[in-house]
């Protein structure tokens, strides 16, 4: 049965990688773990129940959009965001602070206030401080909280990261000081830093000041190499508290997962399984296959025998190929789905591989494999 309070279990380790167990009150997760991004309370083209069949058991929403629409109001009615879209099990939410970046044409940021958005929807004012995230993502009654965080666009200037450090770290303080003492919910900080090992290390050490439930990693799966991810969390990832989670935000392939675990990273989210569902890209125990291919025509294989959520197991990659050029929605939702389904099975593979001691075995057998 799930806990009343939050906290975390490290199990056990295979060198580096790390399996454990978060305990929510809304259910455990088992980590490694990926969560599918659900930024608008849905996640994209796939039906919440099919989320849940997938063996997904934490999704993420996003504070920024979800405050615009559906807004506060309506998501207080409804007790939340579970509620709102039939989900029971635990969300975590972003603070908001990577559209800070993304849609930076949008806003200017406010050292003593926080970020002042124009939205992207009808231009209207919108302040988002480090308080008022707190407070729409308790109105969201988000299970993982993240606190507001400037996060820069890729960037070598070390004049940049370290304001960004300094003003992360001030808004982290007040976002723990709104957040308060529910010890039901997680608060966790963010890490930047950029590509350098001494401004992340100075980052960290701030935020342990501060103390959070967990710690991730952010600024990165910005536009810099893979290896150049993957060389910063071999720095810097032992820093990190072992008894704690630690997120790497936004990421990713299955290789960068892989590479991340390697590295002592516990928890994942990105659009990519439904964003390439949309394109027609499938990823699989072979790899990744583009179903656009005419080479798909007349190959009456399923994408994956063994899913059988809403008969996966019966669509021939010819019928997808068919719905992609004939521009049927029904594409984008398979597809969707089996990334979901097969994210999902790749992180209970790992898991397992941890468990057995066996992970170093799986690392080499799959980390080329996306490419």
């Amino acid at each position: 049965m799930p806990n009343n309070e939050f906290s975390f279990e490290l199990i056990t380790q295979d060198v580096k990688a790390r399996f454990g167990r978060i305990f929510t009150p809304r259910g455990i997760i088992d980590t490694p773990a990926f969560m599918p991004v659900g930024t608008q309370g849905t996640v994209k083209g796939i039906f919440t129940d099919d989320i849940i069949k997938t063996n997904t058991q934490i999704i993420l929403g996003n504070t920024y959009h979800l405050l615009l629409r559906p807004g506060v109001q309506v998501l207080e009615k409804f007790k939340g965001l579970h509620n709102f879209m039939n989900w029971r099990k635990p969300i975590l939410t972003d603070s908001g602070g990577y559209q800070i970046m993304s849609l930076s044409k949008f806003n200017k940021i406010d050292l003593k206030i926080g970020a002042i958005f124009n939205s992207h929807l009808d231009g209207k004012k919108i302040i988002l401080s480090p308080e008022k995230s707190i407070q729409v993502q308790k109105a969201i009654n988000s299970d993982i909280i993240m606190v507001l965080d400037e996060c820069p666009k890729l960037t070598n200037d070390k004049k940049i990261l370290s304001k960004a450090i300094d003003v992360s770290t001030n808004w982290a303080k007040r976002s723990k000081i709104e957040f308060g003492n529910d010890r039901s919910k997680a608060l966790f900080g963010i890490v930047q830093g950029g590509l350098y090992k001494d401004l992340r290390i100075e980052s960290i050490e701030k935020l342990l000041d501060i103390n959070f439930n967990g710690y991730a990693m952010g600024g990165l799966a910005v536009g810099e190499k893979q290896s150049e991810m993957f060389k910063i969390l071999n720095e810097t990832t032992n820093y990190l508290p072992k008894d704690k989670p630690r997120y790497l935000m936004g990421v990713g392939t299955p290789s960068d997962i892989l590479g991340a675990v390697s590295e002592g990273i516990d928890m994942f989210d990105c659009v990519m399984p439904t964003r390439s569902g949309r394109t027609g890209l499938a990823f699989t125990w072979q790899g990744k296959l583009n179903l656009k291919n005419s080479k798909f025509q007349n190959d009456k294989s399923p994408l994956d025998e063994s899913c059988e959520i809403r008969g996966l197991n019966k669509y021939s990659k010819s019928y997808l190929n068919h719905l992609i050029k004939s521009n049927e929605m029904m594409a984008s939702m398979l597809i969707s789905l089996h990334n979901i389904y097969f994210y999902q099975q790749f992180m209970r593979e790992i898991q397992k591989s941890i468990q057995n001691g066996t992970f170093q075995y799986f690392y080499k057998k799959y980390i080329n494999l996306f490419d």
